[in-house]
């Protein structure tokens, strides 16, 4: 088995994922539709792992448990990086853009130690 290192890019988790996939010829499976509905099913597998914890517990764990929470968010990040590559869309521009909205809606000096939803702060 290959080690990744932490400081591949995204660029090269992305290539390495789409060699994966072509080698398997599982192309022909990966609409967005199927990449969608694949991605929350193993977001749900994340959420398992926390279902009946308390708060504290959530933030509690062991290695074995941080080994299995971290394969299924790996799985659910190369669904969500293989949505973006079907769909032609640069996640980190994206996501950039997002934050910015984010901000707009989010203003430090209203938010900032509050949970609420933007439109709380909408005048």
């Amino acid at each position: 088995m290959t080690q990744v290192k932490a400081e591949d890019s995204i660029d090269q988790l992305r290539a390495r994922i789409q060699q994966f996939v072509q080698e398997r010829d599982w192309e022909q499976f990966h609409t967005p539709k199927n990449l969608a509905m694949a991605m929350i099913v193993e977001a749900a597998e994340v959420v398992e792992h926390f279902q009946w914890d308390s708060a504290q517990e959530s933030v509690t764990m062991d290695e074995a448990r941080k080994t299995e929470i971290g394969h299924e968010l790996a799985d659910t990040f190369v669904y969500l990086l293989r949505i973006a590559e079907v769909c032609g869309i640069d996640l980190i521009a994206a996501t950039n853009t997002k934050i910015g909205l984010n901000a707009l809606k989010y203003p430090v000096e209203k938010a900032r130690g509050s949970n609420a939803k933007y439109t709380a702060y909408e005048e």
